[in-house]
């Protein structure tokens, strides 16, 4: 223990911001930028960041730098130990929003962030103009690492997972919404206005974080559509796998493919990209997303002002 503390001592913190904007940009020139230090003492930086780890971290290529494979390793844990430590120097007895410097980073899929975004973005800007976000996305489920993550952000944006699994966290419902089928409104489907379970096995299919799974459908497999998928017996003939459900409705439009899509998210691309929305056959579940966040965070005045917007938020959809 002595040791590892006399370890942490020696080192130079403000090397774990370097690093975090180094691996960012892939750019020494950029990160010195975002740090607020010159191009030499980036450089410096790195190459004692290089002496430490006995790595390159970046490595020179045609199109710039890119990033080694212990890099990319360290991509992940700098972001998350850089954004523990400004939550903990952020964490005071009191929070102004007006004149709080504080980032807050929440985690969430692109279908949520064309749900609440906008409204997230302009409640920041007029109740907090000096604060900053951080959005990352989800690019799949969070089942298994959300007890992990969420200790390392204010929110993550998810489906409801069972709370007797994960006794530290806690969660509020923030909107519903239901599964619903895309075509185009010029394809053969779109005609007859009416879906059954055989058109459904029968049509090539759009489908987001699709993974195919063995003993499908008997193992269900965990992105969303595809659960819902195999909940109806569809096994889809995919024509298209894409990681964003923003991007389903263009790989619909003008083709005889078809989609399942949350409504609130393809009401907004319905007219623009003409395409026909028609009610899902069988008995999809409805669609909960819910914010969730660690108990220990309920301490922190900021978290507590930062949840509250954005439960107040999806409250007033």
């Amino acid at each position: 223990m002595r040791r590892s503390v006399a370890q942490l001592a020696s080192l130079d913190l403000n090397l774990l911001l370097v690093l975090r904007e180094l691996l960012r940009e892939r750019n020494v020139t950029r990160a010195a930028e975002r740090v607020g230090v010159t191009q030499p003492a980036a450089s410096a930086a790195l190459r004692r960041l290089r002496r430490h780890f006995g790595d390159e971290l970046l490595v020179r290529s045609k199109s710039g730098y890119v990033l080694s494979p212990l890099a990319v390793q360290l991509e992940r844990q700098v972001e998350e130990v850089c954004a523990a430590a400004e939550q903990l120097f952020a964490t005071g007895a009191e929070f102004n929003p007006a004149t709080s410097l504080r980032e807050f980073t929440l985690l969430a899929a692109d279908y949520t962030i064309a749900i609440l975004g906008e409204r997230l973005s302009k409640m920041i800007a007029v109740s907090a103009p000096r604060a900053s976000l951080h959005i990352r996305l989800v690019r799949e489920s969070l089942a298994v690492d959300m007890p992990h993550i969420v200790r390392f952000v204010d929110g993550i944006v998810a489906p409801p997972v069972i709370p007797r699994a994960h006794p530290h966290l806690r969660s509020a419902d923030l909107f519903t919404d239901r599964w619903v089928c895309v075509v185009a409104t010029g394809s053969p489907a779109a005609g007859t206005g009416k879906l059954d379970l055989a058109d459904l096995a029968r049509l090539s299919w759009v489908v987001p974080y699709h993974r195919e799974q063995s003993g499908y459908p008997a193992v269900p497999p965990v992105p969303p559509v595809s659960r819902q998928l195999a909940q109806l017996g569809i096994r889809p003939r995919v024509a298209v796998r894409v990681e964003s459900y923003q991007a389903v409705p263009h790989f619909i439009a003008g083709t005889d493919r078809i989609a399942l899509m949350q409504e609130r998210l393809v009401r907004q691309f319905a007219d623009r990209l003409d395409l026909r929305v028609l009610e899902c056959p069988g008995e999809p579940e409805p669609i909960v997303e819910s914010l969730w966040w660690h108990e220990d965070c309920e301490r922190d005045p900021a978290h507590a002002w930062f949840r509250e917007a954005i439960i107040k938020l999806a409250r007033d959809l």
